[in-house]
């Protein structure tokens, strides 16, 4: 089984962005040891819970520190920026670290509204050009403009010797047939999304035979009751930096949309969460492989302490790697 991590490099309970980050370094060396595949991080704006608006630059750091896992952007949130400005950041890493790069496109903002409108403007009119944005930032990487095209001269350096894998990420039906009409790779995220997912990804299979990795959120203890005790307490935690951070008018909007969805219970997590301990984890990672036969399985894990969060990752590579 082919395994890999998606972290977003949370501030965790009583930890300050410094923490995140130098954790989210600890646990990418860990990871090359333990045989993960790929390491990636995710992109967020103005969101104290996560310490990441750069994934290019801790990239860079992931990479000095490690030798053979793979290392990519879960996402680079392509609405936000020009094409030919990714290019240039990801052929850079390219060039640092060759066959070990990868380029994960998503579309969604990625933060507030306000954080949004500083970041790129009128981020719905960027987001309806996302796929000529895609087909130029393809272009781009690979060199491919016609003679005549406005870019034809220009070029992303520095130009690395072996280009970045590209991937489109997405939870819908709708990004699964973009990827298939681009013939991009596919990462779908299980954890984000009540849709069927099996469906979307078979759907995108019809269309193009491409990789599929599946995305989901997994805690991981030495005892199932330890794992179900972790969930608990990151769901507590989590409603408590809300309360604390999200101002009275955003809370109650975010109250009201989890009583429509049903609030985040134990019970919610056990539909979202892969909890157990580690034979349990093995055989629902196994079961979740099979059912979207998935090329990978790429694991989330936030639980309420950093130490933790290694041990559940440990605890899931000695028993499935």
């Amino acid at each position: 089984m082919k395994l890999s991590i998606l972290d977003q490099v949370p501030v965790l309970s009583g930890a300050m962005s410094r923490d995140a980050i130098l954790s989210t370094l600890e646990l990418a060396e860990m990871a090359e040891r333990f045989g993960f595949t790929r390491y990636w991080v995710a992109e967020h704006h103005d969101m104290k819970r996560f310490a990441c608006p750069a994934p290019d630059i801790l990239l860079g750091l992931i990479g000095s520190r490690t030798k053979k896992i793979r290392i990519g952007a879960g996402a680079v949130l392509l609405p936000h920026y020009r094409p030919y400005n990714i290019t240039e950041r990801y052929n850079v890493l390219a060039t640092l670290y060759p066959k070990r790069v990868d380029v994960g496109i998503g579309r969604a903002p990625g933060g507030s509204a306000e954080a949004t409108i500083a970041l790129s403007g009128n981020f719905l009119e960027n987001v309806k050009k996302i796929s000529a944005d895609i087909d130029e930032l393809v272009a781009f990487f690979q060199q491919t403009f016609t003679k005549d095209h406005l870019y034809a001269n220009v070029a992303p350096t520095p130009i690395p010797n072996f280009s970045p894998d590209l991937w489109l990420l997405g939870t819908s039906e709708k990004s699964a047939k973009l990827a298939a009409e681009k013939g991009m790779s596919y990462a779908f995220g299980h954890f984000m999304t009540e849709q069927d997912g099996p469906a979307i990804v078979d759907g995108y299979r019809k269309r193009y035979n491409g990789k599929v990795i599946i995305a989901v959120s997994v805690i991981c203890a030495p005892t199932s009751e330890a794992a179900r005790k972790l969930a608990e307490r990151a769901d507590i935690e989590n409603k408590k930096f809300k309360e604390k951070h999200i101002s009275k008018a955003t809370s109650k909007a975010v109250r009201d949309r989890d009583r429509s969805k049903g609030d985040v219970s134990t019970e919610g997590l056990t539909a979202k969460y892969i909890l157990g301990n580690p034979e349990q984890v093995h055989k629902q990672l196994q079961s979740l492989q099979k059912i979207y036969q998935a090329d990978e399985i790429m694991i989330l894990t936030n639980t309420p302490d950093y130490e933790s969060r290694k041990n559940s990752y440990r605890l899931i590579a000695q028993a499935c790697l």
